[in-house]
């Protein structure tokens, strides 16, 4: 099963469209589903060192920020779009593309919830290239590539209840997800400077945490 990008019906849709409401709606279910955001919290604030800042890749509502912000881990956001309503003054929105991103440095800790999937291999690689120099801790949550994935979501995703654009965009986000240690070499993490692991589960969900080496 050869990892294909598609385009997503989500990312054309107007922001405050019925349909785009409603996938992300369908999104946050999923994400409680999956368990992604309290992994994330249990995993993330252990690895950061006192006074650093973490840095969210697209972080659409923030509400993983802000999860992350009241386990204990300041969290900055980095997306598209600008910050939701009520986003804490604390709390540092960057509006930018991460492709374009330059204030890496201030984050030495980067965490990304389902959105490197969006990426070519090309792109992953330019995105390592600045993560090897800048980041000393990666947490990424991305969808896991296998058959059993998509049949099970071909399933699920009707029964659940999830609306014809999320039913596209996760078959669509499973064909461009990850397996074993492709989204670190994507990266272009070396083993002599990375230590990483890799979790596959049952849910469907991919994770990788990388720690860069002292």
């Amino acid at each position: 099963m050869c990892r294909i990008l598609e385009p997503e019906l989500l990312d054309s849709l107007p922001p405050e469209s019925p349909a785009a409401r409603r996938s992300r709606r369908d999104l946050a279910r999923v994400n409680r589903l999956m368990g992604n955001h309290a992994w994330f919290a249990r995993t993330a604030p252990p690895l950061a060192r006192p006074g650093e800042t973490a840095l969210e890749l697209g972080s659409g509502d923030g509400a993983l920020a802000l999860r992350l912000r009241a386990a204990g881990l300041p969290t900055d956001a980095l997306d598209r779009v600008p910050a939701p309503p009520g986003w804490p003054a604390a709390a540092r929105w960057h509006v930018a593309d991460l492709r374009e991103f330059d204030a890496w440095k201030n984050h030495p800790v980067v965490l990304a919830n389902l959105v490197l999937h969006h990426l070519a291999d090309a792109e992953l690689a330019a995105l390592g290239a600045r993560l090897d120099h800048h980041a000393r801790v990666l947490v990424f949550n991305e969808t896991l590539r296998r058959a059993r994935c998509l049949a099970v979501w071909n399933i699920a995703a009707p029964l659940g209840g999830a609306g014809p654009v999320t039913r596209h965009d996760g078959r669509v986000s499973i064909a461009a997800g990850f397996r074993e240690d492709e989204l670190p070499r994507a990266l272009g993490l070396s083993p002599a400077r990375w230590s990483w692991r890799v979790q596959e589960t049952f849910l469907g969900a991919y994770r990788l945490v990388a720690i860069r080496h002292p």
